[in-house]
């Protein structure tokens, strides 16, 4: 089984992106061969900073390796590193109908939101259908804000298969039921578009403000409430323990939950839960040229395994001669 992922580094990752993605494919290392990689060409689409995309790639590796992630056990690699996938969005394009990519909802979000329009906001869904394919990977961990765009991918490689013959693996996505939409402060997908996350390795006062900003409803105390509607309550499942789960939710149904209090006690947990990968995470930015050789060590192995299906895909449709 392939399993295969990527995360943007267009800004500090959140527990969206940890409990969304980053969780569910450390786990997958001693089962599956498993396919982890940093999208600095899907970010070029929102960041336009040589110098925060530099720094920003750095800074997500070390946050996987930090998390867990072993290099040893999977191929882990930055995506411009592997030029073929560049090559291989070109000639899906010519196969990918209009209609298709019109339909996908992400780029009319994202403009709507202030990111400005371009050619490549609009054919992401393109890209990323290469970075899947171009490995041939079996199965997709994404949000289910994502998964509109793994349709994608499997819509072009079915199709390819049936112009060209037999190439391509369609992929299967992966959603977690619990975690495929993890939410923000404003009680929206927690994305760094919105403003509304909550960093991975904030700590301190920095981590304190932006659970304190944590949305709620003006429900006084002693009244009832409605956990599975409350936005904290959601935050709380992704780090409390089932048993103190299941009694702040009965201070929900039965009257007696304070958000404050309740907002204390996940601050507590989030720097808990994160205390040992941020020292880890202090070690290796304190060693870029170590991380440099672990992805480009990362690279080769993806290379290697993108050229082989890049020839099949240039024999297939007439570039080999």
């Amino acid at each position: 089984m392939k399993i295969l992922s990527g995360i943007q580094p267009s800004g500090q990752l959140h527990i969206g992106n940890y409990f969304g993605m980053m969780k569910t494919m450390i786990s997958q290392m001693e089962s599956s061969e498993l396919y982890v990689f940093i999208v600095d060409l899907h970010a070029m689409t929102s960041v336009h900073d040589r110098y925060r995309l530099e720094a920003g790639t750095l800074e997500a590796a070390a946050d996987f390796l930090a998390l867990g992630l072993d290099p040893e056990r999977c191929i882990f690699w930055v995506q411009s590193d592997v030029p073929e996938v560049c090559e291989l969005t070109w000639i899906l394009s010519t196969i990918a109908p209009m209609g298709l990519i019109e339909r996908c909802h992400s780029y009319k979000d994202k403009v709507a939101n202030g990111i400005e329009p371009s050619h490549g906001l609009f054919s992401y869904p393109v890209l990323m259908a290469a970075d899947i394919l171009l490995y041939q990977a079996n199965q997709v961990p994404v949000g289910q804000d994502q998964k509109q765009h793994l349709e994608v991918a499997r819509d072009l490689a079915q199709k390819f298969n049936h112009l060209f013959g037999e190439t391509f693996v369609v992929p299967e996505p992966a959603i977690s039921q619990t975690t495929a939409l993890v939410p923000g402060l404003d009680g929206r997908k927690m994305s760094k578009s919105y403003d509304n996350t909550i960093p991975i390795f904030l700590e301190g006062k920095g981590l304190k403000k932006k659970v304190m900003a944590i949305a709620t409803d003006a429900t006084p105390v002693e009244d009832p409430k409605d956990p599975d509607k409350c936005n904290l309550f959601a935050m709380l499942k992704l780090f409390a323990t089932p048993e103190r789960l299941q009694e702040v939710r009965d201070l929900y149904v039965g009257g007696g939950a304070a958000y404050g209090y309740i907002k204390l006690e996940l601050l507590d947990l989030i720097s808990y839960h994160f205390a040992e990968a941020r020292k880890k995470k202090a070690e290796y930015l304190a060693d870029p040229a170590m991380l440099r050789e672990i992805l480009k060590r990362g690279a080769d192995k993806a290379r290697a395994k993108a050229m082989v299906t890049l020839d099949l895909v240039r024999e297939r449709v007439g570039l080999k001669y």
